[in-house]
């Protein structure tokens, strides 16, 4: 259903780097003061060195990133604003739709942007043309959170809450009356904000995951498959969270090395680009290393590692009471094997009015672009009886 009229004017957007920042980048990745590593430490202590080495070398001397933003540039990318925020979206419309064609909002996570959706987004537009029945085609909306990519960095920081008001108004504001929403990560936060504070909008939610559990109740209430995720939560926070204990405490602190060395902000996220995909360890199988540095390079020339870390702190001062409420609105869940944290269907649908929830057989946090065909075919199926 879309609405008649529409008082958003976004404006075109495509930008193009200017060949002195290309050639200032290149400059410090050439100039990189490298640490030492102990012998064969690999990636047990955090980046391999060695292989970090090898990456930027060729950020520096063979990546062509006019290339890579000309690619990006073939998408509908728009500028408009929203809540008084520049915000940054591709919007794709349905390539000759079959019958309804159902809006949807896609919201990404960290370390990423609306570069998360960029290989699935033509495949959710044009379904007809993937091998998929035309008649699921959706129009898309991937926007760049605030502080994220090209969309403006508010003043404050803004929690999911907020966000998931920004998007509502977007809609609104492209003239969608109702829409699905769907997202992964910080985007599953989103998502499940606008299923709860814009029920009478929102048909229906997926998510790739449901966070970590926040459950302050009787713990003999929970079952033993709850139990157990929630101490293999607590294991995994302890082995694997220090990031987040510092975006949400002291983002300042590491944003000043992060925005001054690229060398840096590569280790900062190629480190979790790794761990969180289903690689097996050899990251290059889950992304190329164009893919990387594109994804690197978003955040280098936008220089947005510290406005995108502090979103961890503004979320961290959400009330509890907001985290326990229960998402009516009809939910799916597909739960990707390399995923961070996975719930088990009782934890799923202690949350969430759970219609559908799967385990597809490969992908991982970065879902979209590791398995994008995958992907956009668990959205089609849950999304089909909202249309």
């Amino acid at each position: 259903m879309t609405m008649p009229d529409s008082a958003l004017q976004p404006e075109p957007f495509a930008p193009v780097t200017a060949r002195a920042v290309i050639d200032d980048l290149r400059s410090r990745l050439r100039a990189t003061r490298w640490p030492d590593a102990p012998a064969d430490a690999g990636w047990s202590l955090g980046t391999d060195v060695a292989y970090l080495r090898e990456l930027v070398a060729y950020w520096a001397d063979g990546f062509d990133w006019p290339a890579q933003e000309a690619a990006l540039n073939r998408l509908p990318r728009f500028k408009a604003p929203v809540g008084g925020l520049g915000i940054h979206f591709v919007h794709a419309r349905a390539v000759a739709p079959v019958g309804p064609t159902l809006p949807l909002v896609l919201s990404h996570g960290w370390p990423d942007s609306f570069w998360r959706y960029s290989k699935v987004i033509p495949l959710l537009t044009d379904p007809g043309a993937h091998g998929a029945d035309p008649a699921d085609a959706f129009d898309v909306v991937a926007p760049d959170l605030p502080g994220f990519g090209y969309s403006d960095i508010p003043a404050a920081p803004l929690d999911s809450i907020a966000v998931a008001g920004l998007w509502a108004e977007l809609m609104g504001g492209l003239g969608y009356a109702r829409f699905g929403a769907a997202g992964g990560d910080i985007g599953s936060h989103v998502s499940r904000y606008l299923a709860l504070d814009h029920s009478d909008r929102v048909v229906a939610v997926h998510r790739t995951d449901a966070g970590l559990a926040h459950y302050s109740g009787d713990p003999a209430d929970l079952t033993p498959e709850e139990r157990v995720w929630l101490e293999s939560g607590a294991a995994w926070g302890a082995a694997e969270s220090a990031y987040a204990a510092m975006h949400r405490s002291k983002p300042q602190t590491a944003a000043v090395g992060l925005t001054d060395s690229p060398a840096g902000l590569a280790a900062w996220i190629v480190e979790k680009l790794r761990a969180w995909s289903d690689c097996d360890g050899d990251l290059e199988s889950a992304f190329s290393r164009d893919e990387i540095l594109t994804n690197l390079s978003i955040y280098w020339f936008t220089g947005t590692i510290g406005s995108s870390m502090r979103m961890y702190a503004a979320n961290a001062a959400i009330p509890p009471a907001q985290l326990a409420r229960r998402v009516e609105v009809p939910s799916g869940f597909s739960i990707f094997p390399a995923d961070l944290v996975r719930p088990p269907r009782a934890w799923l649908e202690r949350t969430a009015n759970v219609v559908r929830a799967t385990e597809p057989a490969r992908g991982g946090h970065f879902a979209p672009l590791e398995e994008p065909e995958l992907y956009a075919r668990e959205l089609r199926e849950f999304f089909r009886p909202y249309r």
